[in-house]
């Protein structure tokens, strides 16, 4: 369990340095790509010293990794255009409810149990979800531009995230470590990333911020631990893999929440409080 609070944390506190971005204006592409550089720097030398040179002809990880790597850079990027086009609520929305995809994928490729309380507990984390992330503006911001190809990409790319890292944790890492799995990803999506800055470097779309490489830095440290230790409750945890998701993805909205009542001063308004009490209700259902 201590893993799977470890993970809600870190993913909270990169909730709150994006909100730092926006108030100190730092250019989010930038930030996110040295995020990336940071967060595989991390990996590498906290746990450098778990490689071993079997670890590339052990396991199937190989094909995984880039396919993790480019799904992080690319579905950051989505994010941003369907947050254009469709507006935040719904893009936000769409993100949180991908969690369903894990969680099913779970019950079926590795025969998880099912039993009422999980599928009332999963249901109503879902529910809870929804509440706090809704925005009424959601069907103002949409309006006749938005495209519905974006939410669609988001919801079945974040789905199809979550699932990898679980199918790599389960079937394909091999013997490379978790820590150095999730290093290499995060180095792709650099790679990826530095490559599409360079790009609109030279076309003069962007132009390089300083304050943009400390942001980068301060967000990578948390990004990097919010997947390792994602991959270490689902190995560790007493939790099936399924409920471990559900916790996870719902325990971050609750903090999320909270931490914009406290912090940022965010209205806490009716529908936001009951869908924390409901997505507490459905933690304790998925636990207890």
């Amino acid at each position: 369990m201590i893993y799977l609070l470890l993970s809600i944390a870190s993913s909270t506190l990169i909730l709150v340095f994006f909100r730092a971005f926006e108030r100190f204006k730092i250019n989010v592409f930038q930030g996110i790509v040295y995020n990336y550089i940071t967060a595989c720097a991390v990996g590498f030398i906290l746990f450098g010293d778990e490689w071993k040179p079997g670890d590339l002809s052990t396991g199937t990880w190989i094909p995984y990794v880039f396919i993790v790597g480019a799904l992080f850079i690319g579905l950051f990027l989505m994010m941003g255009k369907s947050s254009q086009e469709n507006g935040i609520g719904i893009t936000s929305v769409t993100v949180k409810m991908s969690l369903a995809i894990p969680v099913v994928a779970a019950i079926f490729l590795y025969n998880e149990s099912v039993y009422l309380t999980k599928i009332i507990g999963v249901i109503t984390a879902l529910i809870g979800v929804f509440l706090i992330t809704y925005q009424k503006k959601v069907a103002k911001d949409k309006g006749s531009k938005g495209k519905l190809w974006f939410l669609i990409v988001l919801f079945i790319g974040g789905g199809l995230l979550d699932t990898l890292i679980n199918y790599v944790e389960k079937v394909a890492i091999g013997e490379l470590s978790l820590a150095l799995f999730s290093a290499i990803g995060f180095g792709i999506a650099a790679c990826i990333g530095l490559f599409i800055m360079l790009i609109k470097v030279l076309r003069k779309d962007i132009q390089l911020q300083k304050r943009a490489i400390i942001g980068g830095f301060l967000l990578g440290i948390p990004n990097f631990f919010s997947i390792y230790f994602l991959m270490m409750a689902i190995r560790f945890s007493d939790l099936s893999d399924s409920v471990t998701y559900a916790v996870n993805n719902t325990g971050v909205v609750i903090a999320s929440f909270i931490v914009g009542i406290l912090v940022f001063k965010e209205a806490a308004t009716p529908l936001k409080i009951i869908g924390g009490v409901v997505s507490i209700a459905a933690i304790l259902l998925l636990t207890l």
